[in-house]
C-alpha cells in the first residue's frame, strides 16, 4: 500500500521553526536592536545607561560591554553581538561599543541586500574580501608609538577616557594609567614588550573626590593586624609569606581522646601551646617581622606574634599573595617549620592606613615593583565603579599601544579612511561581490554618523565634509564633537591603539557572516521561538 502524501514529523512535538528569509530577517533585526541599544553611548558627547537588575542594584555606565552584560539579553542572534563585545573587551579593554555598532551596521545592509535577491553566501564573501582589505588600509594609516614616549601614551588614555565621567580631570588620570602600566611592564624571551594588567590592583572606596584617586608602588592589601597591639608601622620590613594555618592541625581520621587525670589535661593544653609558640619562634628566627598568611591565625598564635613585634594579616587572597610574591620578592611557603631567610621578601614600610572608616595595610617602597595598587575614590559607590571602569580601559588600550607600536586616529577619521578606499577597491572587483564591499564600506561610516548625531550635528553634512576632506588627502580628517567642525585629528591628539581598529572590524565581519549564514532557527519544546524584543522591552525593530 502507498504512503500517500502523509508528512514525515522528525521534529518533537511543539518545536517551532523559522527558514529563509523570516528567520534571517528576524536575526538581523535582534541583532540591530542590539546596536541601536549602544549606539547612543558613543563617543565624547555619547549619554549614560542606568541598569537595574532583578534584586534592585544600579549601574550607571557607558561602557558598551557593561551595558550588555547587565542587560538580560534572551535572542541567540543577539547574544551573539553581546559575545563581540565580550571579545573586543577581553582583547582590547576598548572599543566594545564600536564593534557592536559595526556589527549591527553590517547586518543592516545585509538585509537590504537579501531583500534586493543577492545571496547571503556572495554578501558574505564580499564582507571577507573588504574586511582584508580594511585591515590592509588601517595599518597603512598606523603610526608608530614608543614605550619611552609618555606624552603620546598619555593621550592615548586621554582619548579612551574622553567619553567617561573621569572627562574633567582625564590629564591628572592619564598620567597616573601610564605610570602604572610602566610600572608593570615586562619583556618576553623574544624582546617583545608584554604588561599583564593583573599587576594592577584596584582599592575602590567612596566618601572622597575622584581627584583623591592616587597610584601606590607597590600595594594596597584591604586587611588589618590580627591584634591591635601590633605594631602600626613597620620600617624596613622582611615579609614571610606562609600558606599554612597558624594552628593546631586537627587529625585526618576521626580520634578521641581519653583524658583520666586534670594533670593530663593541663600538660595537654600545654602542648598545643607550645606548638604554637614553636611556629611564632620559627618566624621570628628567620628574621620575619611581617606575616601574611592565607589562612587562619589562632587566638593564641596571634597574641605570641603581637609580643614578638611582628604585624601579621590572616586570611589574604590568594591574588594577593601572588602579587606580595611578585613585588617584594617573597616566596609563598606551605609548611611553616621550611620558612628560612631566603624566603623572605623586602619592603621599606609596611602601614596601617584608615581610608574612611576602614583600615588598610599599605606596603610600600619595594626595590622593583611589579605591581602597582590604585586608590580610587568617588563621591558614592556609582561614581567610584564608573571611575574604576574608566581606568580600566584607559590601562588596557596602553596596554596594546606599548605591545603592538602602532597607533591611528580617532573622531571617525580611521572608519572614513577604510570607507573611502574600500569604494574604490570594490569597483575593481566587480560582480556581485563588489555590491556587498560597497554595503560595507558604507556601514563603516556608521561610526562618524553615530559620533555626529550624538553631539547633535546633522550626519549628513558632517558625512560630506568628511568625504571631501579625505579625498583631498587628509586621512586624518574626523569630527571635533565639541566645536561641530571636521578637523585634523592627528593635531588635536584624538589618538588610540591600532588594535582597537583591527579588533572591532574583524570580530563585527565574523558575526555579521555568522549571523548571515543562518536560515533556519528550529527551537526545541520549551524553548520559545526567539522575536526581537526578547528580554529587550521597548526594543522592538
Amino acid at each position: 500500500m502507498g504512503m500517500g502524501n502523509a508528512p514525515v514529523i522528525i521534529l518533537r512535538e511543539g518545536t517551532k521553526r523559522e527558514k529563509g528569509k523570516d528567520a534571517q530577517f528576524n536575526n538581523i533585526a535582534a541583532a540591530m536592536a542590539i546596536s541601536d541599544a549602544v549606539r547612543s553611548s558613543l563617543g565624547p558627547r555619547g549619554m549614560d545607561k542606568m541598569l537595574v537588575d532583578s534584586v534592585g542594584d544600579v549601574v550607571i555606565t557607558n561602557d558598551g560591554v557593561t551595558i550588555l552584560k547587565e542587560m538580560d539579553v534572551q535572542h541567540p542572534a543577539a547574544k551573539m553581538l553581546v559575545e563581540v563585545a565580550k571579545t573586543q573587551d577581553a582583547e582590547v579593554g576598548d572599543g566594545t561599543t564600536t564593534s557592536v555598532i559595526l556589527a549591527g551596521e553590517f547586518l543592516k545592509k545585509a538585509r537590504d541586500l537579501i531583500d534586493a535577491n543577492v545571496h547571503p553566501t556572495i554578501i558574505a564573501k564580499g564582507y571577507r574580501m573588504a574586511n582584508t582589505k580594511a585591515q590592509e588600509v588601517l595599518n597603512k594609516t598606523s603610526m608608530k608609538v614608543s614605550i619611552d614616549d609618555d606624552e603620546t601614551l598619555g593621550l592615548i588614555a586621554e582619548t579612551a577616557m574622553i567619553s567617561k565621567q573621569v572627562n574633567n580631570s582625564k590629564e591628572q588620570f592619564a598620567k597616573l594609567v601610564v605610570d602604572a602600566v610602566k610600572t608593570v611592564v615586562d619583556k618576553d624571551k623574544n624582546g617583545n614588550y608584554v604588561v599583564d594588567l593583573k599587576n594592577i590592583q584596584t582599592v575602590k572606596k567612596e566618601g572622597a573626590s575622584m581627584e583623591n584617586s592616587y597610584i601606590v608602588k607597590g600595594l594596597i592589601i584591604d586587611k588589618e593586624p590580627v591584634q591591635p597591639s601590633m605594631p602600626k608601622v613597620v620600617s624596613g620590613a622582611k615579609i614571610a609569606l606562609i600558606d599554612a594555618p597558624f594552628e593546631v592541625k586537627k587529625t585526618e581520621i576521626d580520634a578521641k581522646i581519653q583524658i583520666t587525670d586534670p594533670n593530663q589535661l593541663s600538660k595537654f593544653v600545654a602542648e598545643e601551646e607550645n606548638m604554637l609558640k614553636e611556629m611564632v619562634a620559627k618566624v621570628k628566627a628567620s628574621g620575619a617581622n611581617v606575616v601574611f598568611c592565607q589562612k587562619g591565625i589562632d587566638d593564641l598564635a596571634q597574641h605570641f606574634l603581637a609580643k614578638e613585634g611582628i604585624y601579621a594579616c590572616r586570611r589574604v587572597k590568594k591574588s594577593d599573595m601572588e602579587r606580595l610574591g611578585r613585588s617584594t620578592g617573597a616566596n609563598v611557603i606551605n609548611k611553616i617549620s621550611e620558612l628560612s631567610a631566603e624566603d623572605l621578601g623586602y619592603a621599606e614600610t609596611v602601614e596601617l592606613k584608615k581610608i574612611e572608616n576602614e583600615e588598610m595595610t599599605f606596603i610600600t617602597g619595594v626595590k622593583e615593583p611589579k605591581t602597582v595598587s590604585v586608590l580610587v575614590r568617588g563621591g558614592t559607590k556609582h561614581v567610584a565603579d564608573e571611575v574604576e571602569r574608566s581606568l580600566v580601559d584607559a590601562w588596557s588600550v596602553v596596554r596594546v599601544a606599548i605591545e603592538d607600536g602602532m597607533m591611528v586616529t580617532g573622531g571617525g577619521s580611521t572608519a572614513m579612511e577604510i570607507a573611502m578606499q574600500l569604494r574604490d577597491y570594490a569597483a575593481s572587483v566587480g560582480g556581485r561581490e563588489q555590491i556587498a564591499i560597497e554595503s560595507y564600506a558604507s556601514a563603516m561610516e556608521s561610526i562618524p554618523r553615530t559620533l555626529a548625531e550624538n553631539a547633535g550635528l546633522d550626519p549628513i553634512d558632517v558625512l560630506i565634509e568628511m568625504r571631501k576632506q579625505h579625498k583631498a588627502g587628509n586621512n586624518y580628517a574626523g569630527l571635533n564633537p565639541y566645536s561641530g567642525k571636521v578637523e585634523d585629528m592627528r593635531k588635536l591628539n584624538v589618538i588610540e591603539p591600532y588594535r582597537i581598529g583591527k579588533q572591532a572590524i574583524n570580530s563585527a565581519t565574523d558575526a555579521a557572516i555568522m549571523v548571515l549564514r543562518i536560515d533556519d532557527v528550529i527551537a526545541s519544546k520549551g524553548s520559545p521561538m526567539p522575536q526581537v524584543g526578547d528580554g529587550m522591552p521597548g526594543m522592538d525593530d
